[in-house]
């Protein structure tokens, strides 16, 4: 209960719980932490594709957006005043570039498999890795993410054009996204640019949410659902990032993120029946061997410096 004399409201204890949290982690490896958040975002992302038979993939991403923008909000109190134009072009630009991953890698998994829409999805942050290079191994990385993308095509049952044209859409964001991130970043302190961000995507989102969700987002238990979806891909994960990468260099980091298609394509027998074919097996190890790879041999100078807390960033898939 809040006293008279000084108002304190849930919001304020709030940061004391996270740290609760953060000191029980701590207890941890880094290396499990990254793994479980993996295995979480990826979690997330099964239980929004089962929920795509009552709530559109829209409505799905804006409760996720909703979820995490409420947390970031109350942690971070972004300062909104005395903030330049490019400022706000900034932090708006990166947060239609959050909503429009997020969404476009949805609208991809109601289509196509978890694991073939994630791998397709990550040629994003492996064409930032890798663009720019003129040296012959980060050719070789591509190609090999080249050649996994052409096996997925061939691999079995044919896959819809829309879900990988989502997926393709997906990984462009990311591209974006990342890029954003680190100009955000530079422009506000800590996850304020992120929080900032995120109430962007929600509002990016929400005409097609409410249009397409209708009345389905008045339902207590869709809506705990969906919430649930929020914390397994993004508050948990987030959580889980911030904290790894505070004990373990960001290269490692980048490598261990490298399993999030085998992570998409395991969850996606689990719980949704999903099974890929060998080939397509051999198309996922590609890009994660190529994204490992680019981030394994990246010279120091060719790594964004950036703070535990821009790094993580918003969780995708």
């Amino acid at each position: 209960m809040a006293s008279s004399g000084g108002r304190v409201g849930w919001w304020a204890w709030a940061p004391r719980g996270v740290a609760l949290v953060r000191a029980a982690g701590d207890s941890i490896p880094p290396s499990g932490m990254v793994l479980v958040g993996i295995l979480s975002v990826q979690a997330g992302a099964g239980v929004a594709k089962n929920l795509f038979a009552v709530l559109p993939p829209s409505a799905v991403v804006w409760l996720r957006l909703l979820t995490s923008a409420a947390l970031l909000l109350v942690l971070a109190r972004p300062a909104i005043r005395g903030r330049s134009r490019t400022d706000w072009l900034v932090v708006v630009a990166f947060g239609v570039a959050l909503a429009t991953m997020n969404l476009a890698i949805y609208e991809s998994f109601a289509r196509i498999p978890l694991g073939v829409a994630v791998t397709i999805e990550f040629l994003g942050p492996l064409t930032v890795a890798i663009a720019g290079s003129r040296r012959p191994l980060d050719l070789l990385w591509a190609t090999l993410a080249g050649v996994g993308v052409l096996l997925l095509g061939r691999g079995g049952a044919e896959l819809d054009p829309a879900g990988i044209g989502f997926a393709l859409l997906a990984a462009t964001a990311w591209a974006c996204y990342i890029l954003l991130s680190a100009a955000t970043g530079r422009r506000f302190s800590g996850t304020s640019g992120l929080a900032i961000a995120s109430v962007v995507g929600v509002l990016f989102v929400g005409p097609a949410a409410t249009t397409q969700g209708g009345t389905a987002l008045l339902d207590p238990r869709l809506l705990l659902i969906g919430l649930l979806v929020g914390m397994l891909s993004s508050v948990l994960p987030y959580s889980l990032e911030l904290g790894a990468l505070r004990r373990m260099p960001p290269r490692v980091f980048g490598i261990l993120m490298s399993l999030q298609p085998a992570a998409a394509a395991l969850v996606g027998m689990a719980l949704l029946t999903e099974f890929l074919s060998l080939v397509q097996w051999v198309a996922v190890a590609c890009v994660i061997a190529a994204s490992a790879g680019s981030t394994r041999t990246q010279r120091p100078s060719e790594r964004e410096p950036a703070g535990a807390d821009t790094a993580a960033g918003e969780t995708r898939g």
